[in-house]
């Protein structure tokens, strides 16, 4: 899979023959297909292996939030800091474009944003506790939106460092959370 990540990033999905990751992987051909039925099989098992990353990492924060060695505006901090540091936009832009050009691929990527969700609900709820369902959903997607945006944002000539808009992206999420969710 490192292999995969590395040419799928430089030479793009479609351009990336078999033959090419099993040289790059020093494995055969035939021990690809034998472990994968296809390219998009192996986009399947990366973007796995890196959701299942993902959350044990976001899970480790959540951990320090409730034993009270940090506060959860740093949690959400950390949590988009580690989204902005990430370093794979190009491997994700194969992904997501392959996401709408390959069912199971995009079936793949809609369940592991359910795994999301679940963690960041949490991290809303840690913020409000009164928060609403219809709330809570929104809280949801607005983090998970910055997750991906911020995950993306090396072409777009930021003015602030990474840690800059880690911390203000996290104080206005965080104010946004705090808000009453039943106004407006």
């Amino acid at each position: 899979m490192a292999a995969a990540k590395q040419l799928f990033s430089t030479k793009g999905f479609h351009q990336t023959a078999m033959s090419e990751l099993a040289s790059q992987a020093m494995i055969s051909t035939g021990q690809i297909y034998r472990l994968f039925a296809n390219k998009s099989d192996i986009i399947v098992a990366i973007v796995q292996d890196d959701t299942i990353q993902r959350i044990e990492v976001m899970n480790a924060i959540a951990r320090d939030v409730d034993a009270r060695k940090i506060e959860v505006l740093e949690a959400i901090r950390l949590i988009l800091l580690s989204s902005i540091e990430h370093g794979d936009e190009a491997l994700s832009f194969e992904i997501l474009a392959e996401g709408h050009r390959s069912e199971a691929v995009a079936q793949t990527i809609g369940q592991l944003c359910e795994a999301y969700r679940e963690v960041l609900r949490g991290f809303a709820l840690r913020v409000n506790t009164a928060m609403a369902e219809e709330a809570q959903k929104a809280a949801e997607e607005l983090l998970l939106a910055c997750m991906f945006g911020l995950g993306h944002r090396a072409l777009s000539r930021s003015k602030l460092s990474d840690q800059e808009t880690a911390r203000r992206s996290a104080d206005m999420i965080y104010a946004a959370l705090r808000q009453d969710s039943e106004a407006g």
